[in-house]
């Protein structure tokens, strides 16, 4: 098979170090704090750019949903190895339906042979675009992947299950979502930093791609998790069992 063209979906997320503030009237959480790359899509980033390393890709492209800030988020895709990007601006609350159906856009502009994205975004936690974006192109799909290996036409996958490691074979093209231990991402050094500013990176809007982004979910509520109580000590088996049935109900 020759090399693959490459799309890795990236999105701009408050950085998992930021003590998130739920806001009065619980309909959402302050978002003017630090933003960063979703984790999980760094790894599909380097997943991606270790792919071209290893002459089984030829082009990566990276792509983000969002408003203009999403824009520093694919510079430093493009600084951790990227070739070029897309960006599909909008400042609305784009859904995963909507994205992946964005996604799919873009992906039929690009022409890519495969797809390599994050499982999950840690701020929705919604792990939902991945699988989405495979039905609606109708191709292969491996998720929670912890090891790529390209064999001819088709992809080997290991995958993180509950029972512990699956491994599957995918058909190319093919769409697949990384999970932890797939790889630890590069850090951006200054050089390819200051590359990145004169790689190409296209622009785009929802209405350009033909998709309506009218959202389908209404938050009706946002709540912080309650707080942790203190522990104790029980005399018996029998107390903590009674302890667990009548007070904590979780038996």
């Amino acid at each position: 098979m020759s090399s693959l063209k490459v799309l890795v979906p990236i999105k701009r997320v408050i950085d998992y170090t930021v003590k998130i503030r739920v806001l009065p009237g619980g309909k959402g959480v302050d978002t003017n704090v630090k933003h960063a790359m979703n984790p999980f899509d760094e790894i599909a980033i380097e997943a991606a750019v270790q792919l071209k390393e290893a002459k089984k890709a030829s082009e990566v492209i990276a792509v983000s949903v969002g408003g203009a800030k999403s824009v520093e988020t694919l510079r430093t895709a493009l600084a951790m190895g990227a070739d070029k990007a897309v960006h599909v601006e909008t400042d609305a609350d784009v859904q995963p339906l909507e994205v992946a159906k964005l996604l799919r856009a873009v992906a039929d502009k690009e022409q890519p042979q495969v797809v390599i994205l994050g499982k999950q975004a840690i701020d929705d936690d919604s792990a939902q675009t991945g699988q989405m974006l495979a039905g609606l192109l109708g191709w292969s799909q491996a998720t929670f992947a912890s090891k790529i290996e390209v064999e001819g036409d088709s992809l080997k996958v290991t995958r993180e299950i509950d029972g512990g490691l699956e491994t599957v074979r995918a058909k190319v093209p093919a769409v697949l979502t990384t999970d932890l231990r797939l790889n630890t991402p590069r850090f951006a050094t200054l050089p390819n930093i200051m590359k990145a500013k004169k790689k190409p990176l296209a622009k785009l809007t929802p209405k350009d791609l033909g998709v309506d982004i009218t959202p389908r979910l209404e938050i009706l509520e946002v709540a912080e998790p309650p707080k942790r109580s203190g522990g104790r000590k029980v005399e018996s088996v029998d107390d903590l069992i009674d302890k667990l049935k009548n007070e904590a109900k979780v038996i």
